[in-house]
């Protein structure tokens, strides 16, 4: 008896230790710089370093991206375990992007709208960062449909604000005039890349936009968003976002 209790106790003690996984947490509409910071903290190195291995490593992204992984990181949770190195966890976010964006039903969907998948997930990382919650991006999809289709430009500040490296929801005339790529206040068209990382509902949205003749939008509170077709009508929404930002500011 005490052989058959002690054996296999010995071979327990021992086994090495398993390593259990620490997840890391990538959200949606994490630009590329927010994700090479939390890649660096996860793994313990230092500040830049996960920077230098996108520069650095051949990540199998889009010939379009011109080895720019913004838009590609996808987002999602990842285990990390201590042999996890900086090229390892980009290649997974990316492989993992390049399987959701390779479905058929995207590739089906942008060719639908005169776009390549590439452009879609450009739109859909506008719609991400545009969108105040996730009802209402199938509509601000649309307003981006609807000014492409009329050659307009698409105005959205979160390309200002990727341009200019912060987030905010005050935009300046000045800041408008930025000479930029991703000015999409004098620039017409999408910006030259994504602005950030979309998840699954943004490029959804794009492929699947809502029916509307919609051109304008603006979020006079959270959670209250208003799309039009009328700019008068637009402007009155501004002239309420306005004195709301002026009543929290004073």
């Amino acid at each position: 008896m005490a052989v058959a209790v002690t054996l296999p106790l010995l071979l327990t003690r021992d086994e090495p230790a398993v390593e259990q996984p620490r997840a890391l947490l990538v959200p949606e509409g994490r630009r590329a710089g927010q994700v090479y910071t939390a890649v660096d903290r996860a793994l313990g190195l230092p500040e830049g370093t996960t920077r230098k291995a996108a520069t650095a490593s051949a990540l199998p992204l889009p010939a379009a991206a011109g080895g720019n992984p913004e838009g590609y990181l996808f987002p999602a949770t990842y285990p990390v375990l201590d042999a996890t190195t900086p090229e390892g966890l980009l290649r997974f976010m990316v492989d993992t992007a390049g399987k959701r964006f390779g479905a058929a039903r995207i590739a089906e969907g942008a060719r639908a709208h005169g776009m390549s998948v590439y452009e879609t997930v450009i739109a859909a990382s506008i719609v991400q960062a545009e969108a105040d919650n996730p009802e209402d991006m199938a509509k601000v999809a649309r307003v981006v449909h609807n000014r492409l289709a009329r050659g307009m430009a698409l105005q959205m500040d979160s390309t200002l604000n990727y341009a200019l490296g912060r987030s905010t929801v005050d935009t300046t005339v000045e800041d408008t005039r930025l000479q930029s790529p991703y000015n999409t206040y004098e620039r017409k068209g999408l910006p030259p890349t994504p602005i950030g990382n979309p998840g699954d509902q943004a490029v959804d949205a794009v492929i699947r936009p809502a029916d509307g003749d919609w051109l304008y939008f603006v979020t006079v509170t959270p959670g209250d968003t208003r799309f039009t077709a009328d700019y008068a009508a637009h402007q009155l929404n501004v002239a309420e976002f306005n004195a709301n930002r002026g009543a929290e500011q004073g």
